[in-house]
């Protein structure tokens, strides 16, 4: 049987896009073409909350461009947002804003942890710092730094996609009873993105 060129195996579809698929829409899995899309269609929420969010608004910009990602549009209503990047500190008073968002967001939905304070507390070792956000919500990408630039979110990001659609998040968080606990490796100051992922538990 002859194969049309834009066969692809969706689990292994890189930048090729559509000519990376083995399968067509015919012969596809639904599941695996659902992943696909997923991975493609993420959409944020708007929720930024200190110096990370002035780095997060620079990565939507036109020189870094999210827009080759569809991810141009930061929606303002956690309804028609699967992605929630927790740029800066979390303090007690926040902390059950945060997660009523998150209850609201549509699901499939996926946390990144930009920046130290949001993994971790950073610098903030106080009584009104959350010392990590995912004791409020399910972390499944940390982005490292103080603040981390926009090369370092965007390689958070990648992640999460390349997680998305092999389904690595969902075995993951089906083993850590929630957040996928994936941690990115901050890319050096040349600005290239194209490090290797390093993954591991937290």
């Amino acid at each position: 049987m002859r194969r049309l060129p834009i066969l692809g195996d969706v689990s292994r579809v890189g930048d090729d896009g559509l000519e990376g698929l083995d399968h067509n829409f015919v012969t596809a899995r639904i599941e695996d073409l659902v992943k696909w899309s997923r991975a493609r269609s993420c959409w944020p929420a708007t929720f930024g909350l200190a110096c990370c969010a002035i780095e997060m608004m620079a990565t939507g910009a036109a020189h870094y461009d999210l827009a080759r990602y569809g991810m141009e549009v930061f929606r303002a209503s956690p309804r028609q947002a699967d992605l929630m990047i927790v740029a800066g500190r979390v303090s007690q008073k926040m902390a059950p804003v945060l997660r009523q968002i998150y209850d609201q967001m549509m699901e499939p939905k996926w946390v990144i942890s930009m920046g130290v304070c949001a993994s971790s507390g950073g610098m903030f070792n106080n009584y009104a710092i959350v010392q990590g956000v995912d004791q409020v919500v399910p972390v499944d990408v940390y982005a490292p730094g103080c603040p981390p630039g926009p090369e370092t979110l965007m390689h958070a990001i990648l992640t999460l996609h390349d997680n998305i659609r092999t389904g690595e998040l969902t075995r993951r968080r089906d083993e850590n009873e929630g957040g996928a606990a994936i941690h990115v490796q901050e890319p050096p100051t040349g600005g290239s993105t194209e490090q290797p992922v390093q993954l591991g538990s937290r």
